[in-house]
């Protein structure tokens, strides 16, 4: 079988940003099957549009794409799950477990715009034009989202703190 140039092209992209891809996604949605799922989706989509993708914007585009997927997942669902059961990957090292889940907690019930402005700006490290470039709102309506958030955040921490002491 002949495969196209491009073609080859995407089995090389595939391979080397799958797994920050599933990780970016499980930071939106919280859940390991959940993010396989988006990032499935993302790269069907990816793939329709490959041979029209510049070579300099294909992982902003990925990420675009994968935001994308999330919001529209979160829009079909309404409410998103929370598992009792602990993380399929093992903790970093040093990180409190506790902590790490009271995190989670925190992100899961943030609203999904929030929960991905929160994610792409602190855990992708993305600038804040970035950011509103991907999630389509102004500049302003990041740093917003984002003080809002992490401000809902802070108070999900003193609650938990106080509760565990």
């Amino acid at each position: 079988m002949v495969r196209a140039d491009w073609e080859d092209q995407f089995v090389e992209y595939f391979c080397a940003r799958a797994q920050p891809l599933r990780r970016l996604a499980y930071a939106l949605c919280g859940d390991w099957h959940t993010a396989e799922d988006l990032v499935q989706l993302t790269f069907v989509r990816l793939y329709r549009r490959w041979p029209g993708i510049r070579d300099e914007t294909v992982d902003a585009y990925a990420r675009r794409v994968l935001v994308n997927v999330f919001l529209t997942h979160r829009r079909a669902r309404r409410r998103e799950s929370l598992m009792a059961d602990p993380p399929e990957r093992a903790a970093a090292g040093g990180a409190d477990p506790t902590d790490q889940l009271a995190v989670r907690r925190a992100l899961a019930d943030l609203a999904p715009r929030q929960r991905a402005a929160v994610v792409l700006r602190y855990l992708e490290d993305l600038p804040v034009a970035e950011v509103a470039a991907l999630l389509e709102i102004s500049e302003g309506t990041v740093k917003s989202q984002t003080a809002r958030a992490i401000q809902s955040m802070r108070g999900a921490f003193d609650g938990a703190a106080l509760t565990r002491e």
